[in-house]
């Protein structure tokens, strides 16, 4: 090996390092001889400047358009499925970042583990495209599942299914609380407390939302309050209602 290159390897080495001490990045050699290189910090992982994401960046980035909103459109569309979810839970899974990858092996936009990309027909994880669709298709499930509560729908998305009805709600893991309260931010487009885990609350009332054709139930756990939608309640609006349409 020349000598540039040695020194060339030896200054990224030093550069992924010195990255690494700031935003918990790694480097991986894989089988075929590329570099897979992913980031752990709680949540999604993925930093901004070397820190996570402060919620009015996540509020902003999520009100820019990207090249992928047609196909969030078209595929939230045909599920049923609020658009600012899916582009939510995107923000918060990858930044938009079609080659996202996870230690766990999650990939592309949407994240998707490989069970959940046979689950709903993906066969190819970094096609923008199929992300999507087997995105939505996901949400979709966990919304009907979750009778269109927005928030154990995420947890679900975050944690699975199984968690989310072993824990009667936000299950109590750090990285999915975080990650539940990221996605709302988003959602909502303004900061929210944090999210409890497995929180079960009584319902203590409800709000009308004026933008929007719902009924909302605040329930409330140790003074933190819960919002999920209970349903359409203004006759026959066509657009998603928070979560899932009516």
């Amino acid at each position: 090996m020349s000598f540039g290159r040695f020194a060339a390897r030896g200054a990224f080495a030093v550069s992924l390092c010195a990255t690494a001490a700031l935003a918990d990045v790694h480097l991986v050699r894989q089988a075929d001889g590329s570099a897979l290189i992913f980031n752990d910090a709680i949540g999604s992982g993925w930093r901004v400047n070397g820190a996570a994401p402060s919620d009015s960046y996540l509020v902003d980035r999520r009100a820019t358009p990207t090249p992928f909103d047609p196909i969030i459109e078209a595929e939230a569309r045909a599920e049923g499925v609020d658009a600012t979810l899916v582009k939510s839970v995107m923000l918060v899974e990858s930044n938009f970042n079609p080659r996202a990858v996870s230690k766990k092996g999650a990939r592309g936009l949407m994240q998707l583990m490989p069970a959940a990309a046979q689950r709903f027909g993906i066969s190819d994880r970094f096609d923008a495209e199929q992300s999507i669709r087997g995105g939505v298709r996901y949400l979709a499930t966990l919304l009907s599942l979750f009778k269109g509560d927005v928030a154990l729908a995420v947890a679900g998305y975050n944690a699975g299914e199984n968690a989310v009805a072993k824990y009667a709600g936000v299950p109590p893991y750090a990285e999915t609380r975080e990650y539940v309260r990221r996605v709302l931010i988003a959602h909502r487009g303004t900061s929210v407390p944090a999210v409890g885990g497995a929180f079960r609350g009584v319902p203590t009332g409800s709000v009308r939302m004026a933008s929007r054709a719902t009924t909302v139930k605040v329930s409330r756990v140790d003074g933190t309050a819960v919002f999920s939608n209970t349903g359409d309640v203004a006759s026959a609006r066509p657009a998603p209602v928070l979560g899932r349409v009516q």
